[in-house]
């Protein structure tokens, strides 16, 4: 029998209150333990989840996030795309809130994301404007210290992407060039509980859904350099209709 917890959370996010939603679940903890919290999640539907965690970061822990299986926060997670939040800040936030809330489970459960339909795609998203130094990361084994977010794809030429795309297939094709080359700095000395621990348990721990991040990276620059490509190519066709709108005003004079 599903729990009454479950349709009342439910009614209140769809009503907008996904703090009374968060409340709800939070005194099933509390009056009947996080065991029963854990199983009335896998009750809950991913959307109605997610909508309760997103709303959650270091700075402001919810016990959902505290007692959340990899499994019940993969399925969530990866409805994210459906927020179009462009900068993925409330994605980056939740994850870190849960993905190290206990660091030995950190791969159990970047595992699990990256192990469902869309998980990649989430993963990549995680990182946000930091890619650059990610692929910086896979390519090299050491985070670059004069990085600057600001400097994005969206700022890069054509010419700078595809030697970044080249110099990513040549990594990819050798081999075990990026996922299966030794540690060059340890976890500690990255221990961020952030973008750039997840990226060292990533390449390091989850080698094979590191190399699937990079790809899906590679084909994002790809991507641009094919709209760009196409946005140049339309800047340098003759404006026919700005001629014939010309030669109609100079018809009628």
């Amino acid at each position: 029998m599903t729990h009454p917890v479950v349709l009342k959370t439910s009614q209140l996010i769809l009503a907008g209150d996904v703090k009374g939603a968060e409340t709800a679940l939070a005194t099933i903890a509390d009056t009947e333990g996080d065991d029963a919290l854990v199983e009335i999640l896998d009750d809950i539907a991913p959307k109605d989840l997610l909508a309760v965690m997103r709303g959650f970061d270091g700075s402001k822990q919810s016990v959902v996030n505290m007692v959340v299986t990899p499994e019940q926060f993969a399925r969530a997670v990866v409805l994210e795309v459906r927020y179009r939040d462009q900068t993925h800040a409330a994605l980056h936030g939740m994850m870190n809130a849960v993905i190290f809330r206990d660091e030995e489970m950190t791969a159990e459960y970047l595992e699990a994301i990256g192990e469902i339909e869309g998980g990649y795609e989430v993963l990549a998203n995680y990182f946000g404007e930091r890619d650059d130094e990610l692929l910086a990361f896979a390519m090299s084994g050491v985070f670059s210290e004069d990085y600057e977010a600001e400097h994005g794809h969206e700022a890069k030429s054509i010419s700078w992407l595809n030697e970044k795309i080249d110099e990513l297939d040549e990594a990819l094709h050798e081999g075990n060039s990026i996922a299966g080359s030794r540690p060059k700095v340890s976890r500690s000395e990255i221990a961020d509980r952030d973008w750039m621990e997840t990226a060292w348990v990533l390449r390091y721990e989850l080698s094979d859904i590191f190399e699937q991040i990079v790809i899906t990276l590679r084909d994002r620059l790809q991507r641009r350099v094919d709209i760009l490509e196409e946005s140049a190519a339309e800047a340098s066709q003759p404006k026919q209709a700005s001629a014939t709108a010309a030669e109609d005003e100079e018809s009628a004079l």
